[in-house]
């Protein structure tokens, strides 16, 4: 089982998070999760469900949405300090950010530790551990490519949710699975979602 910690954000995109999320507790993985006041915007905008504010509301209700599931799951609010990734002697073994908004990834970038989402991050940075960042965003400004090659330099995995089509996707749900798998793939998780290319 590991310990990964998954941020959602207020990008667009939310769909690829509450994915990933499923898959980790349903693969059997330990999932610390805390997310934005944005993202319960987008939450309603995007699956018209309602990310709760208490963590022990959001916890049951992950837990009456997915069903059953092997892994673990834990909410922590946005300013839990805390919380165990918010600290180098217990940071897990990988971050997600997914989506990642441009205003949170040139917070990470710029070491501004302002939020449990940026230092869990800066964590994983200076620990030298997975950080996944997913950034949804289109175009893309001189000033996000600037973040996002510091933060490639620093060690961090940028994975724009950007899906293939030689799987011939036949729905929406398979273009997001497809983003997931890649994800999965680099946290080192069993995932079936998408057959490995030449097999």
């Amino acid at each position: 089982m590991k310990t990964i910690t998954l941020a959602l954000t207020g990008a667009s995109g939310l769909p690829y998070g509450m994915r990933l999320l499923e898959c980790l507790l349903q693969g059997g993985q330990r999932v610390h999760l805390v997310y934005t006041q944005a993202a319960q915007i987008v939450a309603k905008q995007e699956l018209d469900f309602t990310l709760p504010n208490r963590p022990q509301e959001a916890e049951q209700m992950f837990a009456d949405r997915i069903g059953n599931f092997s892994g673990e799951l834990k909410v922590f609010g946005i300013q839990d300090w805390y919380a165990p990734m918010a600290s180098g002697s217990n940071p897990g073994d990988a971050m997600v950010v997914c989506p990642c908004t441009m205003g949170t990834l040139g917070k990470i970038a710029g070491g501004i530790s302002d939020d449990l989402i940026a230092r869990a991050a800066d964590v994983m940075l200076k620990e030298k551990r997975t950080l996944i960042l997913v950034p949804r965003e289109m175009p893309f400004s001189a000033i996000h490519l600037e973040n996002m090659l510091k933060l490639s330099h620093a060690g961090a995995v940028i994975m724009a949710p950007n899906p293939g089509f030689y799987h011939h996707p036949q729905s929406v749900q398979d273009i997001v699975d497809f983003v997931v798998a890649r994800i999965l793939d680099h946290l080192g998780v069993e995932q079936s979602l998408m057959k490995k290319w030449g097999e």
